[in-house]
């Protein structure tokens, strides 16, 4: 009986100490899943933190954006302006040069400057005797 009794209780003791392994077995891949969410928990913030930089730097952007339309708007504004008072002038400029008071004064000017009456003559497509008599009663 004794036999039996040691047989058991080396069996005991032997589930004893597998039992003691499991539970060291456990704890340590507990600690070593707590060491996982603990990282999981650290990428977790990095990552919110870059989403949030993400964000904000996206808000910054449209914020740009819409400021830059804004403008482009008004400097679109401003040039349709510069535009029509361009257009104005330049009309304005055609009608002064192609009326012959300007003729006679660029021919008078061009003649003192040097300019033979031929090549006044065929600029403003006018004949050499045209040329010559607007010289003459400009003397």
């Amino acid at each position: 009986m004794q036999n039996n009794l040691e047989l058991v209780l080396i069996i005991l003791s032997s589930l004893e100490v597998i039992l003691l392994l499991m539970v060291l077995i456990f704890f340590l891949k507990l600690k070593k899943s707590e060491k996982f969410i603990a990282q999981l928990q650290k990428n977790q913030e990095h990552f919110l933190q870059k989403l949030s930089f993400s964000s904000k730097l996206e808000q910054e952007i449209l914020e740009t954006f819409n400021t830059r339309q804004k403008e482009l708007f008004q400097l679109e504004e401003v040039l349709s302006q510069k535009t029509k008072e361009l257009k104005k002038l330049i009309s304005k400029a055609e009608q002064f040069t192609n009326s012959p008071a300007f003729a006679k004064q660029v021919i008078i000017l061009g003649y003192k400057a040097g300019e033979s009456i031929d090549s006044l003559a065929k600029t403003f497509n006018l004949t050499r005797e045209e040329v010559e008599l607007i010289i003459e009663n400009a003397k």
